[in-house]
């Protein structure tokens, strides 16, 4: 992967178009303005180990979409940003907003594979999306995330470590969500 690669826009490839790099990026943007409260791009560059043409990039989109803002500052060329100040009226907390935005990039991760997949190398051209229902009790959906976490722990450290990956190996979306059904309200039905 080159720079090139990580500095292009959602939505464009340049090659490899590595979705999960966009996602890693935002996150850790979003992870370190709530640690240290106001970062600009170069800041951001130094401490992520990002360009700061990337971090620039990705600080724009998420104020883009609402997450961050600018932050006040004495004018001059460094432009700080900060976590978006949310009205309390309207609830929510940093930690909802993170999985708010996990979501949307999962989601749109997902929309991006189905309308490009024809693309793709043929090998790589099939996904092994799942769902399914089960009935269980908070202990035993507490249990299952574990048993898919353990699953998944030895391929963990291949992101750090590039020589770890076996030849072929790309980047692949891994997302489980776990959650209770809640039943339909006499307000859905009026919607559906």
């Amino acid at each position: 992967m080159t720079e090139d690669d990580l500095n292009t826009p959602p939505g464009r490839t340049s090659g490899t178009g590595d979705e999960l790099r966009v996602h890693e990026v935002r996150t850790a943007l979003l992870e370190l303005l709530t640690e240290v409260g106001t970062v600009t791009a170069t800041e951001a560059a130094a401490r992520l180990g990002y360009s700061s043409g990337l971090c620039s990039f990705h600080l724009r989109q998420l104020a883009r979409h609402g997450y961050i803002e600018e932050a006040p500052h004495d004018g001059g060329r460094a432009r700080p940003w900060r976590l978006r100040r949310k009205d309390p009226a309207a609830g929510g907390s940093t930690e909802d907003q993170f999985g708010a935005l996990a979501r949307g990039l999962e989601d749109e991760s997902w929309q991006r594979w189905l309308s490009q997949r024809d693309g793709a190398p043929p090998e790589w051209r099939r996904d092994e999306a799942f769902s399914a229902v089960a009935y269980l009790t908070p202990e035993e959906m507490s249990q299952v995330a574990k048993v898919v976490r353990r699953a998944l722990a030895p391929y963990q450290d291949r992101e750090q470590r590039p020589l770890a990956r076996p030849d072929g190996a790309r980047p692949v979306a891994l997302i489980t969500r776990l959650f209770p059904l809640l039943p339909h309200t006499t307000g859905d039905a009026e919607r559906d």
